[in-house]
């Protein structure tokens, strides 16, 4: 076994030459963000209020909730395009988990930049640790090779 950092944009995006175990590990993971992002998209308050603890009654409320719609929105298109890539391309999983795993480090960045001021900590923001710690150890162990790659299953 060996770490393959070229992995992540592979000659062969067709072959995934990884442990099957990195590939069903990230499914769970990423059915989570797409019920996430409908969550942001389809509910009334965009979970601003209902999850997130955001007060929407305050002038501006519906800027509020009309900015999680929108955030829904762009998390269901990436996550969508994720999960395309994912099944088409199984070696795209290494650039696949990158791109998940940048995702809670950049929530956290925004979140020191203007802090979003709630009843209690948002789910988001309570899971980013561990989230980037899961993630990174697939993204980890996605880069590391096994034999000869494995043509997928049709």
């Amino acid at each position: 076994m060996r770490l393959n950092v070229r992995s992540i944009l592979p000659a062969n995006p067709s072959l995934f030459n990884g442990f099957a175990l990195v590939r069903y590990a990230a499914v769970p993971y990423m059915l989570v963000i797409f019920v996430r992002s409908c969550i942001h998209l389809f509910t009334a308050d965009g979970g601003a209020q209902s999850i997130a603890g955001i007060d929407i009654t305050v002038a501006g409320g519906d800027n509020i909730i009309a900015i999680f719609h929108q955030w829904g929105a762009m998390q269901l298109l990436l996550i969508a395009l994720l999960i395309v890539l994912f099944v088409r391309y199984p070696g795209f999983t290494p650039l696949i988990l990158l791109t998940l795993l940048i995702e809670p480090i950049l929530r956290d960045v925004a979140g020191m930049m203007m802090p979003v001021t709630s009843v209690g900590t948002p789910p988001g923001a309570a899971l980013n640790g561990a989230s980037f710690v899961v993630v990174l150890g697939l993204f980890l162990l996605s880069l590391l090779e096994r034999g000869a790659p494995r043509a997928p299953r049709t």
